[in-house]
């Protein structure tokens, strides 16, 4: 009974470190459970061959019984020694997995921080010129404002220097033309009054002329005084022969505008001398 008892456990621990073995890391309590059908399976097999053995059991002797179980239990020691040394060396590849895995995890975190660090670092830089760009683009703006302000500044002071230049010019040319009209009033005035001056000059000359032949004949065309004739009783010689009325009046304008200068300044010698 107790060889059957070694051998079942013996089985069972060499199933499981099969298992063991052969399965990966990560698969390990698949390989526990495939250890478990598997001793399952070996105890009904056990089982089976139990029958048979305890048949063969009964006609052995004691002492077989006991070399039996002396042998069976050295074997079984030694099995158990090498699952024993198998599953230290499969908890050491699961450790040194283990820390490969991690090692691999860390490295991963730290690669993905690296990343994740000049993803931002390019993105910040990114960032940073678009705020340059926007900051140009907004400076090129108020550049372009203020020169547009100072275009708008520059014509709204070219327009009010034309419009002050156009008024200027209207001013000019309002004061010519009401200096114009009074130089052509002021001449309109001294033509009137040369005219009015003239007609009086004339009216005077007429008002002498008439004055003298009044005193000299009466104003009669034959008078006669000796040797002078007529109505301004003038030399018969001056008069040359012609005693027509137009010959004596032309006669004495000669006479006294080349005498006296006017018919006035004649009358006053007249007045002066009672003759002319």
């Amino acid at each position: 009974m107790t060889f059957k008892h070694n051998f079942k456990k013996v089985l069972s621990a060499t199933a499981f470190a099969a298992a063991l073995v052969v399965a990966p890391a990560a698969n390990v309590s698949a390989a526990t459970n495939d250890a478990s059908s598997t001793q399952q399976s070996a105890t009904a097999t056990s089982q089976d061959q139990q029958a048979s053995q305890d048949q063969a059991a009964s006609q052995s002797s004691a002492a077989n019984q006991s070399s039996s179980t002396s042998t069976s239990s050295a074997t079984s020691t030694s099995t158990v020694k090498k699952v024993a040394k198998k599953t230290k060396k499969t908890s050491k590849k699961k450790a040194v997995k283990k820390v490969a895995k991690k090692t691999t995890k860390k490295k991963a975190t730290k690669k993905a921080k690296k990343t994740s660090k000049k993803s931002t670092k390019k993105t910040t830089k990114a960032a940073t010129a678009a705020v340059t760009a926007s900051a140009d683009q907004s400076q090129a703006t108020d550049q372009q404002d203020d020169a547009a302000k100072k275009a708008a500044e520059a014509a709204a002071k070219k327009a009010a220097a034309a419009k002050k230049a156009a008024a200027k010019k209207a001013a000019a040319k309002k004061k010519a033309a009401a200096k114009k009209k009074a130089a052509a009033k002021k001449a309109a005035a001294k033509k009137k009054a040369a005219a009015k001056k003239k007609a009086a000059k004339k009216s005077a000359e007429k008002a002498a002329k008439y004055w003298i032949a009044m005193r000299e004949s009466g104003g009669y065309y034959t008078a006669r005084n000796g040797s002078c004739y007529g109505r301004y009783q003038l030399l018969i010689s001056y008069l040359g022969g012609d005693l027509s009325k137009k010959n004596q009046e032309r006669t004495a304008d000669r006479y006294v505008y080349g005498r006296y200068g006017s018919w006035v300044n004649a009358k006053r010698f007249w007045l002066a001398h009672n003759w002319y």
